[in-house]
């Protein structure tokens, strides 16, 4: 009997790799991405399959040794979400031309909304401009199912191929059979092809002319060609939809009964899209109705303004994720059919705050009180939000945060007034992108505060190791790298240590690097202690300072606003007249930093 189980997305197209012989899987985290390799390292444990997992520095480099062992003749896996393709698409565009040996799945996947990522984009134009096939999946089944379809495509056609999952599909859950798994016993072997693996511009060209050669023959490739899911509906109009459109499309069109009127296609492969069918549908429907998310990217391969309607033509919304509630109302309209939208619930809640007792908090409480009207430039992760404290002015990307402070320095840099200029970025971010920047700002002597928040972990996406935390993806122990050291071999001269729980000491500290860097060039502070998520789930705790308001308090909110723990709450009885705030026990860690930031005095530690 097959085993089945309750599978996330995302382990299901981990368990799809494993049951596909993959070799070598590599990954930089990123939601909703992040919990792919480390599926494919757990399924990896429970199988006791010799295989490469990886968290790489960042994407590029992940990236790339998929790529490399591809070249091998291996079956490779790289996954990302849609902004880590960003940073990957220089290897990407060059791999496209060069082509496969083994096979390499590129597992791009989208946040739609954006949910928790910087912008909504579609991968599937980044496979345009890569000129790779593209598969879009439409449930965790078919997400699983799509990786051998992948890797057949990949071996049939010698090229990379894309598998583009969106949010729903990641964080969804399903019944899901798992089936035999196929042994990567594939013999290692990289033959020396120079005019092919490190071709010159004009061996590219002809390479690019293959590229093309084999997109013409994908689009006639009849495994992936798109699926005709009600063949009993006539009707001069039709609607084309994939990804997980396609799942809400096909229950609305059953709910309004249009589902024997209406063809339906499901577009497996939305790049390249099968010519056959652009032929099919412009010659056979009056109009037709394309339902996908985030970019028109089928409906500009149909190139039919008049008939053909979806994102580009404003049919369906131009922006954010495609609810079954937004879906239901196109069709209608389309169809020209009655149907009651249903109104989505709306939730008020609390604004997303760093957890009770992170050690962040405290650095931005005192990067306030060093540099209190400095710009204060940061970067991606849990340290966003940091602009709650007031201790965060922009956000642009990955690795950032430095590059921005050496703009504003040179912006400023002959005004009379110049402010001071702090940037805050993680550990993980710093491994990620921020060591070039900080080369340039040495070399350009810009006079600014790059805080290092060193919490020994990527927290915001569940927990990744970094280059400092000795261990692999499936728990192995590995190098460390020194991030004092490694700031220092950038030419940094002053870097400092220090712990932000200790926080009149880290004030003072803060205070002399700004203090430094007015009238040196650029100054480095690690602030260094571990997350308290992750070190609560290894077992371990810091040490415990239980706290209480006493009466002095007066009701002034400053630790509130200035501090915005979660287990400080606010409390305004209008009856009574009473303003105060108290401690909720359960939030709370005892980390005892907020023992420092009531300026009555009004927190004290429980004796």
């Amino acid at each position: 009997m097959t085993e089945r189980r309750l599978l996330l997305g995302n382990e299901a197209i981990a368990r799809g790799l494993i049951e596909n012989g993959c070799a070598m899987a590599t990954s930089y985290p990123g939601t909703p991405a992040s919990e792919i390799l480390a599926a494919v390292a757990f399924f990896q444990k429970e199988n006791k399959i010799s295989m490469h997992t990886q968290w790489a520095v960042n994407e590029k480099t992940a990236l790339e040794i998929a790529y490399a062992g591809c070249q091998t003749g291996l079956r490779t896996a790289v996954s990302m979400k849609q902004v880590g393709l960003n940073v990957a698409s220089d290897p990407l565009m060059s791999a496209s031309y060069m082509g496969t040996k083994g096979v390499l799945i590129v597992i791009s996947d989208d946040d739609r909304g954006p949910i928790s990522s910087q912008t909504e984009q579609d991968s599937r134009l980044m496979a345009m401009m890569a000129r790779i096939p593209v598969l879009d999946p439409d449930t965790p089944v078919q997400a699983k199912e799509m990786i051998g379809l992948a890797y057949e495509l990949s071996e049939t056609f010698k090229s990379p191929v894309m598998l583009r999952p969106t949010t729903r599909i990641c964080h969804s859950r399903q019944d899901v059979a798992l089936e035999n798994i196929q042994p990567n016993e594939r013999e290692v072997s990289f033959e020396k092809d120079p005019s092919r693996w490190a071709a010159t511009p004009r061996f590219r060209f002809h390479l690019h002319n293959e590229v093309e050669e084999k997109l013409a023959a994908m689009a006639r490739h009849e495994p992936t060609q798109p699926r005709l899911l009600n063949p009993d509906a006539k009707a001069p109009q039709a609607i084309i939809s994939s990804g997980v459109a396609a799942a809400h499309t096909r229950e609305i069109l059953q709910e309004l009964d249009l589902w024997q009127r209406i063809p339906f296609y499901q577009v497996l492969q939305p790049f390249p899209l099968h010519s056959d069918f652009i032929t099919h549908w412009l010659e056979s429907y009056e109009d037709i109705l394309v339902i996908e998310e985030t970019m028109g990217v089928i409906e500009m391969q149909l190139a039919d303004r008049d008939r053909v309607k979806g994102r580009v033509s404003k049919t369906v919304p131009a922006v954010g994720e495609l609810y079954p509630e937004d879906i239901q109302e196109i069709i209608a309209k389309f169809c020209a059919v009655q149907s009651e939208r249903h109104a989505i619930p709306f939730f008020t809640g609390r604004r997303p705050t760093l957890c009770a007792g992170c050690p962040h908090r405290a650095s931005f409480f005192a990067i306030k009180k060093a540099a209190r009207k400095g710009i204060y430039t940061s970067d991606i992760g849990c340290y966003t939000l940091g602009m709650n404290l007031g201790a965060v002015d922009t956000v642009l990307c990955m690795g950032a945060a430095i590059s921005q402070a050496s703009g504003f320095y040179h912006a400023y840099k002959n005004q009379e007034n110049r402010p001071d200029i702090v940037a805050t970025i993680g550990d993980s971010t710093f491994f990620h992108a921020g060591v070039p920047p900080l080369i340039d700002a040495v070399v350009q002597q810009v006079k600014f505060v790059l805080v290092i928040l060193d919490n020994r972990t990527t927290a915001m996406t569940g927990g990744q190791p970094t280059p400092t935390s000795g261990r692999g993806a499936c728990g192995e122990s590995l190098e460390t790298v020194d991030i004092e050291s490694l700031v220092r071999g950038c030419g940094i001269k002053y870097c400092k240590q220090g712990n932000p729980y200790q926080v009149n000491e880290f004030i003072d500290l803060m205070k002399d690097a700004v203090q430094y860097s007015r009238e040196n060039g650029p100054a480095v502070v690690i602030s260094k202690y571990p997350c308290v998520i992750d070190l609560a789930r290894k077992g371990g705790a810091t040490e415990r300072i239980p706290v209480k308001v006493t009466e002095d308090c007066d009701g002034c909110a400053y630790c509130v606003k200035q501090f915005e723990c979660p287990a400080l709450i606010y409390h305004e009885d209008e009856a009574r007249d009473e303003k105060y705030v108290s401690i909720d026990r359960i939030l709370c860690t005892d980390c005892g930093v907020c023992l420092n930031v009531c300026p009555k005095g009004a927190i004290v530690a429980i004796e």
